[in-house]
């Protein structure tokens, strides 16, 4: 039905053929697919069995006719046994779906009756039965591309050219038109189609004819697309560090954060300890002017950041009178106050000083209960975001981590 005999086509203003001595045949009832990248040549096959292309070299039969030789006033003749499809459907939009169809055999000379009894059986064998009076603009893509086939299909042409049918439509509607073409090569038509769609040519197994720059490299029955390892896949780069840098760069802000939030609090409280600006606790009330108490130590859950120490007082005896005045020789009350409060800042200093109950919280005693001295008032600090580089597993930064990116 269709015989390529050494044919090359070439274009002007080009140096490499479009096709360079393509030797196939395709028999009656046949259903091809034509595949390959873009420029191989697909196209121009389709274009010379519709005679739409005249080849440079060589010979060409199509159902019988030797298209060299076939002249131009014969050409619409020829072309009433062969339907095409394309990509982009060129439907008439001034025109109904059923005057779409219509067109196809009023251009030909058919009869009315004939016309009006073909155009609903082609509607309805693509699925689109009493839509006969929308126009394209109502439809969607994939009715769009139906009412093509129909068009293509209601002469009942011995031949279907399908070129990229599937191209503009979503994979659920493409299916569709899949199944559409092969319920029409089953009832006899001979269909040729190129496409890029592996996933349809290795469902069907059908001949598969495979072309590279104008070249037939195989020719299968029964194939699938072929081998697509060659195609180039998207992979993700990877950037060394960037995601290590982000997340400890956000963990040092926070840290500033919230030593900035304790020198607001108190600015005189803030010291320097060992080169550093730390931020100091303030005066403990002494022993002398206020009840002994037991403050007992209470473990907090909050971690703390590095740059904020935990100072905290020694704890006064349990049990024992005090004397009721300082002897004259001795500081006056508020002089001891100070002194007393620079001795217990040192000592948290120098010695690990027990931990202490939290503000508001009610310290546990040994004996007697008595008003608490004054505790360490801590700023509302949100360090529940602190140490978040430990957490992730970020803390030990190595400068040839490699982080892939993040979402």
């Amino acid at each position: 039905m269709i015989r390529f005999e050494n044919v090359t086509k070439r274009y002007r203003g080009t140096a490499k053929p479009a096709l360079a001595d393509v030797d196939f045949e395709v028999a009656s009832g046949e259903f091809v697919f034509l595949v390959g990248a873009s420029g191989s040549g697909k196209s121009t096959c389709l274009q010379l069995i519709l005679r739409e292309q005249v080849p440079t070299s060589g010979r060409m039969l199509v159902l019988g006719s030797d298209l060299r030789k076939l002249s131009n006033r014969r050409v619409p003749y020829f072309r009433r046994h062969i339907g095409s499809v394309f990509q982009d459907f060129r439907l008439l939009s001034t025109k109904t779906v059923a005057q779409n169809v219509a067109f196809a055999l009023q251009v030909t000379g058919a009869s009315r009756g004939f016309v009006q009894q073909a155009v609903p059986e082609a509607l309805e064998l693509v699925g689109l039965a009493g839509k006969q009076k929308r126009m394209p603009h109502e439809l969607s893509g994939g009715e769009q591309q139906r009412v093509a086939i129909a068009r293509a299909i209601v002469n009942r042409p011995q031949i279907l050219l399908a070129d990229e049918p599937t191209g503009n439509l979503d994979p659920g509607t493409s299916t569709e038109i899949m199944r559409l073409l092969a319920r029409i090569n089953a009832n006899g038509t001979t269909v040729v189609m190129a496409t890029h769609e592996a996933g349809f040519v290795d469902q069907m197994r059908r001949r598969v004819i495979e072309l590279d720059s104008g070249v037939i490299t195989r020719d299968e029955s029964h194939g699938g697309y072929g081998d697509t390892s060659a195609i180039p896949r998207l992979e993700m780069a990877t950037e060394r560090g960037a995601a290590a840098t982000a997340a400890l760069s956000a963990v040092l802000e926070v840290q500033r954060e919230a030593a900035r939030a304790v020198d607001e609090h108190d600015p005189a409280a803030a010291v320097t300890v060992s080169g550093s600006s730390r931020p100091a606790a303030r005066p403990v009330t002494p022993a002398s002017a206020a009840p002994e108490k037991t403050i007992a130590a209470a473990p907090t859950s909050t971690p703390m950041a590095e740059d904020t120490p935990t100072v905290q007082p020694a704890a006064t005896p349990a049990a024992g009178p005090q004397p009721a005045a300082a002897p004259a020789d001795r500081p006056g009350p508020t002089e001891a106050s100070e002194t007393t409060a620079t001795a217990e800042v040192a000592a948290a200093e120098e010695d690990e000083a027990p931990e202490l109950t939290r503000p508001g919280v009610e310290p546990e005693t040994a004996g007697e209960q008595r008003p608490m001295t004054r505790p360490i008032a801590l700023p509302d600090v949100q360090v529940d975001e602190l140490g978040v580089a430990d957490r992730l597993g970020l803390g030990a930064f190595d400068d040839d981590d490699e982080v892939g990116p993040t979402s």
